[in-house]
């Protein structure tokens, strides 16, 4: 039997909220499909760098995992989110502004 799987926008909301119960500032850059979109999550430290996140499937183990797309400068963060999003209209792009570089992608429950 297939996994179920939780919408994208269901998501989200409830990664959102993490970062709201955190005193992380996150905002939802671009909406994408709600029920399949992908999700890009762009961390910015606010001093010009940025890494952006997607998941990521290991077909070796099964698991899903979040992995590093880009990283540097802000501007070429910003230039590979475009260039996922000239392709993929479906998918969501979520900024997370945190000087230390928190994301909570690694915490239980979102890592997966």
């Amino acid at each position: 039997m297939p996994e179920a799987r939780l919408s994208t926008d269901f998501w989200v909301g409830a990664y959102l909220q993490r970062l709201r119960l955190a005193d992380i500032p996150a905002f939802v850059v671009k909406k994408g499909d709600a029920t399949a979109g992908a999700v890009l999550v762009k961390s910015s430290t606010l001093d010009g760098q940025a890494r952006l996140f997607q998941r990521s499937y290991d077909l070796m183990s099964g698991q899903r995992a979040w992995v590093v797309l880009a990283s540097g400068a802000e501007a070429d963060v910003d230039a590979t989110i475009a260039r996922q999003r000239s392709f993929d209209r479906d998918l969501w792009v979520i900024e997370v502004e945190d000087r230390a570089g928190r994301h909570l992608l690694e915490q239980e429950g979102l890592a997966e």
